[in-house]
């Protein structure tokens, strides 16, 4: 199992049009591809000097090559939804591989 890992600084004038953006459309959108099986949002406890607010939305997917499907196949589309917010975020991608899980 993977995780891609999206952590994005928002600032505060654009906060809550982004929230309800994320998790009513774009979100979903991920989802909808059919290559993550879960979505989870977290907002970062830690002040940033910049400013803003920050979040981690960690998609679950099954493989590398799924997640390379994602990028060759959805990435630039659901991407290019984001210039909606252009200038008032800044985001960085982490790709992760789960090596145990434990409850």
């Amino acid at each position: 199992m993977y995780i891609y890992n999206v952590t994005i600084n928002i600032e505060e004038t654009k906060h809550n049009e982004w929230l309800d953006w994320m998790k009513n459309k774009h979100i979903p959108d991920m989802l909808a591809t059919g290559k993550f099986s879960r979505a989870l949002m977290s907002k970062v406890l830690v002040e940033e000097e910049m400013g803003g607010i920050t979040y981690s939305v960690q998609y679950t997917t099954d493989s590398k090559s799924t997640l390379e499907r994602y990028y060759t196949e959805d990435a630039e589309r659901l991407r290019s939804e984001t210039n909606k917010f252009a200038g008032h975020f800044v985001a960085f991608r982490t790709e992760l591989e789960i090596i145990s899980e434990q409850q």
